[in-house]
């Protein structure tokens, strides 16, 4: 059992708990305690109210050695986050003149632009410069101040809502000697991560439980990703012989489904076969409207490899933009894989891309036949030394059958490439 100190993050934002966006900031929090030695131990996502808000942070403050909290620093009304760590923390409010300046700055700043008079932004300016007392600022980040706060045995970490600025002024905590007095007593464990692609979660489970399993020292999980499993191992500082045992032991029998053991996604590792044989690369997207593209191009430094993409979803811009011939279609249809070929063929033509990745299939939820039902997905891949196909009936909703047609596909390039390359070896 670990021994690691215990950490609680407390996310608040009304908008999160309705599903209106999707919470980036317990995860990212969770995966930062962890990676310095805390043990995560809860994320509460909670409204704005005040008493579910109140109630989260009197059980952080009550049971965790590092208590951080994200969201609600804001100027309006809703925003009540540093009262209620106050209070939790059973501390008083005061108005830090540093931080009123500061503020009140950057607002006349907005004011003037704005045309408005500052009067109608002084009272927001000093609601935020307002924090409890004892807290430390960490400086702004917007005009939301970062704060770190001792209660008793708990350190309190507060930080803006904005993913951005919750990291900027998070590293920032990571500086201050109430942080870094906690971090001296936590262990951080090693992380190992191991990608399958190809199989399915419950093969790799029964591996993992063939393996040994958790215990002595690793811990495992695993998570099903778009046709992705991942498998993480937590690893306690003298329990490496175990963890290399038991990757040993889980690897074996799933070996030819492992493409990384890493924290590279699958479409770093494409652009870097590519960029290791100085290859380019283009897409040519039907039903995945640009996905492919999208993810590609997310990774910093893309542009030394990926060079263009068309998305034809109609069939005159197969036709027009990348010279599918019109027989292939009339004979064939859109979503076969005489037209996923003749995408990726034209892709590289009309691109000048040495390897093109084609998609194409039917996304639903409607457009679906007997023959060609909803989720059949085309795929087909084009290089200097060689193609491959693909075809899927991917199960789910409109979203799922996209996601996962862009993730074959990219695995699909990764194939082709580290075939290419085994055979020139």
């Amino acid at each position: 059992m670990t021994t690691r100190p215990r950490g609680f993050i407390v996310v608040t934002g009304s908008e999160l708990v309705r599903g209106e966006r999707r919470d980036l900031n317990g995860p990212f929090l969770a995966n930062e305690l962890l990676r310095h030695g805390v043990e995560p131990a809860r994320i509460s996502i909670v409204g704005d109210r005040e008493e579910e808000l109140s109630d989260a942070l009197a059980q952080a403050l009550g049971a965790a050695e590092l208590c951080v909290v994200s969201g609600g620093l804001g100027p309006t009304h809703d925003d009540r986050t540093v009262e209620l760590v106050a209070r939790a923390a059973r501390v008083g409010l005061v108005l830090e003149e540093g931080l009123h300046e500061e503020i009140g700055g950057i607002s006349r700043g907005f004011a003037e632009r704005l045309g408005r008079p500052y009067v109608d932004f002084e009272a927001g300016v000093r609601k935020q410069a307002t924090i409890p007392e004892g807290a430390h600022s960490l400086g702004l980040a917007g005009t939301a101040p970062g704060l770190v706060l001792e209660h008793g045995d708990t350190v309190v970490v507060v930080l803006p809502g904005p993913p951005a600025e919750l990291q900027r002024l998070w590293a920032k905590a990571l500086e201050t000697e109430p942080v870094r007095r906690v971090l001296t007593r936590a262990q951080p464990p090693e992380l190992r991560r191991l990608r399958f692609f190809g199989t399915s979660e419950s093969a790799v489970a029964k591996a993992l439980a063939d393996a040994g399993g958790d215990g002595d020292g690793v811990e495992t999980t695993i998570c099903a990703r778009d046709f992705e499993i991942h498998v993480d191992l937590v690893v306690e500082p003298g329990a490496e012989a175990r963890a290399d045992e038991l990757t040993e032991r889980l690897v074996s029998p799933l070996e030819r489904y492992l493409f990384s053991r890493d924290e590279r996604p699958i479409e770093a590792l494409v652009l870097d076969l590519c960029r290791g044989r100085g290859l380019t690369l283009g897409t040519a997207e039907s039903c995945t409207g640009g996905m492919v593209a999208e993810r590609l191009t997310s990774v910093r430094g893309s542009s030394e490899v990926f060079i263009g993409a068309v998305v034809a979803y109609a069939d005159e811009i197969k036709i027009r933009e990348l010279g599918v011939p019109p027989d292939v279609l009339s004979r064939h249809g859109a979503v076969s894989a005489e037209t996923a070929a003749a995408m990726a063929t034209g892709a590289r033509e009309r691109l000048g891309a040495d390897v093109a990745v084609a998609v194409t299939g039917i996304a639903g939820p409607d457009g679906g036949s007997e023959e060609k039902p909803v989720g059949l997905v085309f795929l087909h891949v084009e290089g200097p030394g060689g193609s491959r196909s693909a075809d899927f009936v991917f199960p789910g909703d409109r979203g799922s059958v996209r996601r996962r047609a862009a993730m074959t596909a990219l695995h699909l390039i990764r194939r082709l490439l580290e075939q290419t390359r085994d055979e020139s070896a």
